[in-house]
């Protein structure tokens, strides 16, 4: 399966080469990101491409100083809701139906069971609800690029608050989640990229309940 060959060859590059990633390639992986499943299909994040040198310099110096933020061609940022609120769900509720063309009863009931829900919980209980919808996206992002034969490295050592304060975010009710450089990667100076891929076998992994 071709897919499969692909998530075999990929890797999370420890080293980049620096070189650009065509556009019609970079716009595939975040249309992949953008089609992933979320929770009640609210989408709550936003997803930040970061293309200026000088800021992912500085976002480096608090990610552990990994090169390959500054190597990668872009960088994603994976940036969830910082909580839920009424505006942001109705945004998404009313965003569907007109995008159907109709009402239906059952998901206008939907939408008031998730307004008496989200909005009088913990911010931080809803972040980490929202997060964890960043992460899925994130995941069909590398899956994506995979696809498309461009290296994507998970990144989450980070320093979040700062992060956030480099990129604005929590002015626009936003904090970061996980970060994705993408690019080629440095074989030559990457001590990863001929070490084989080490995963639980299946009969490790997976339970089958009958």
């Amino acid at each position: 399966m071709e897919l499969l060959d692909k998530l075999n060859w990929r890797y999370a590059a420890k080293a980049m080469n620096g070189e650009i990633v065509p556009q019609n390639k970079i716009d595939n992986i975040i249309e992949a990101a953008r089609l992933a499943p979320t929770s009640s299909g609210l989408q709550p994040f936003e997803i930040i491409v970061v293309k200026n040198q000088e800021i992912k310099e500085q976002i480096r110096s608090i990610a552990w100083n990994q090169s390959v933020i500054t190597d990668c061609s872009h960088l994603l940022v994976f940036a969830a809701w910082d909580t839920y609120t009424e505006d942001r769900i109705n945004y998404m509720f009313d965003l569907t139906n007109e995008i159907r063309g109709f009402k239906n009863e059952g998901w206008e009931n939907y939408r008031q069971k998730l307004l008496q829900l989200y909005p009088s919980q913990d911010e931080e209980v809803n972040f980490n609800h929202a997060a964890k919808q960043a992460y899925i996206a994130f995941s069909q992002a590398i899956t994506a690029a995979a696809y498309e034969g461009v290296d994507a490295t998970p990144v989450e050592g980070f320093d979040p608050e700062k992060l956030d304060e480099i990129l604005d975010l929590r002015a626009k009710g936003l904090r970061s989640a996980v970060m994705l450089p993408i690019g080629y990667r440095d074989a030559d100076n990457d001590w990863l990229v001929n070490l084989v891929k080490v995963r639980k076998s299946t009969e490790d992994l997976v339970t089958v309940i009958e």
